[in-house]
């Protein structure tokens, strides 16, 4: 009577199928979190493009004037990696500019957000849109019609 043990371990061919798991898991393992790594890099930039072109709209809201015409620049302090190109263009309506901001990240040539807004520019011969001098001229009115 001759019986035959079943040999224990892992054959060769058992083993290798193992390994190929084993590799494709960590090497889809890898690509995904390299994924998501760049990924979390654009949203930032794009957020930190998005800032910049809202404050590039705001530095031209302080200035109640804007000539048509295209200016470009980069970002100070920390948004030195960011150039900004601004378009401003005449509209039908007498004082309303189209403005268009975009912003790209120095590392690519595309745009990584753009800005679009309409401004309107504050008539030189209106009253003033600042409320301290809107106070103060509201107080000399009321001066005027008071008898001492």
């Amino acid at each position: 009577m001759n019986t035959r043990r079943p040999k224990e371990g892992f054959s060769l061919i058992e083993v290798m199928v193992s390994v190929v798991i084993l590799t494709v898991a960590v090497t889809g393992l890898a690509h995904g979190i390299t994924s998501a790594l760049r990924a979390s890099k654009e949203s930032e930039w794009q957020t930190t493009a998005a800032w910049l072109a809202a404050g590039q709209v705001e530095l031209l809201r302080a200035e109640e004037t804007f000539p048509a015409g295209v200016t470009e620049g980069d970002g100070a302090g920390g948004l030195k990696n960011f150039h900004w190109k601004q378009t401003i263009t005449t509209t039908s309506v007498s004082g309303l500019r189209d403005v268009t901001v975009e912003v790209s990240h120095k590392s690519t040539s595309k745009p990584l957000y753009e800005l679009r807004t309409l401004l309107f520019e504050v008539p030189s011969d209106s009253l003033t849109n600042r409320p301290s001098e809107r106070l103060e001229k509201s107080r000399k009115g009321k001066n005027r019609g008071r008898r001492s």
